[in-house]
């Protein structure tokens, strides 16, 4: 299972609106098959893994880190009909589907077709990996993480807004491999018209990752007079941003996620007010912070007011999952307590 879910992070941030799902096939110790969720969510994960399996499959044990689909699409099929066709022994799923278009129903094929069915292992793992599809099932929005980089006294910039570089070398590459794991990056208008970030994805082997970049703003003159919204909502307007050519896509509020397409991990960059609005509407179900060994002083902070009133509202919010030393920075990582 760890390897399924090791395969499972090839796909992430890549296949919305399909789970990034991986599978490993076993047979008498030797794994016959190894299949992750393609970009754009086809094939599926069992259905690669098969593919190399071959007839080699018959009776072997199948890993997968969530229950194979039981819904027939016109891009492929449902993957507890190729298990069962396939003839293998065992299933065994970290995770149901939660999709009402399976939701037990592939365990149920599976089971009436005579294939052993187990659940359970690495699932709290698995619902890490799958963080965006499970939090668009559960709450109908994308999984969103906030990005901070700060110095020692918690300041993103110098007080007259200059901020490259906080962090050091290591740092801003791990944070570029953050990018790499979303399909969509959102900064504020401030860091838009500061920094004309590009939010691309400047690390060997996966520049070919492109995250839809997306601006908060309440303004509309941001956006050509010309420029006609594309998007399914009017919070969401797909158009070019002014001055900055195309591939920019604005939304006026932080709710207005709800309404992005195929977006299930959304990536916070900046700034302060921008962070303080995600933070205080409650749509930050992760954090990332980036602290460099500097103080600054008198310097612009982090975020700002959040709505808190009493200080013990603050606390039982967060807990830490992982912590090291980048370089000479320190990068720890919050996840949202249930």
């Amino acid at each position: 299972m760890q390897a399924a879910l090791a395969l499972a992070e090839r796909g992430r941030g890549r296949t919305a609106p399909n789970p990034n799902v991986g599978c490993v096939i076993v047979k008498n110790g030797r794994v016959l098959g190894r299949g992750w969720t393609q970009p754009g969510g086809r094939p599926h994960a069992e259905a690669m893994a098969l593919a190399e399996a071959g007839d080699a499959a018959w009776g072997a044990t199948v890993y997968t880190t969530l229950e194979p689909c039981a819904h027939a699409s016109p891009r492929g099929p449902a993957c507890s009909d190729l298990l069962t066709e396939a003839r293998v022994a065992s299933v065994i799923a970290a995770l149901g589907d939660p999709d009402p278009r399976t939701h037990g129903r592939g365990h149920d094929r599976l089971r009436a077709a005579g294939i052993a069915v187990e659940t359970g292992l690495r699932a709290d793992d698995a619902r890490r990996s799958m963080a965006g599809f499970l939090t668009r099932q559960a709450r109908g929005r994308p999984h969103v993480t906030l990005k901070l980089a700060t110095s020692l006294d918690g300041c993103i910039a110098l007080a007259s807004g200059a901020s490259k570089w906080i962090t050091g070398a290591p740092a801003r590459a791990h944070a570029h491999l953050e990018r790499a794991r979303n399909e969509a990056i959102l900064v504020g208008r401030g860091t838009y018209e500061a920094d004309a970030p590009t939010l691309d994805v400047r690390l060997d082997g996966l520049t070919d990752r492109r995250p839809r970049r997306l601006i908060l703003t309440r303004h509309a003159g941001l956006v050509p007079a010309s420029a006609e919204p594309q998007a399914t909502s009017p919070e969401v307007a797909q158009t070019p941003a002014q001055g900055r050519g195309d591939g920019w896509e604005v939304i006026n509020s932080p709710q207005a996620i709800v309404d992005l397409e195929n977006v299930d991990h959304l990536l916070v960059e900046g700034g302060a007010q921008t962070a303080s609005a995600f933070l205080a509407a409650d749509l930050v179900d992760r954090l990332l912070l980036y602290r460099a060994p500097i103080l600054i002083g008198g310097g612009t902070p982090a975020i700002g007011d959040i709505g808190l009133s009493n200080l013990a509202d603050a606390h039982g919010h967060w807990r830490l999952r992982d912590r090291r030393m980048l370089g000479i920075d320190t990068f720890e990582d919050y996840e949202r307590t249930p």
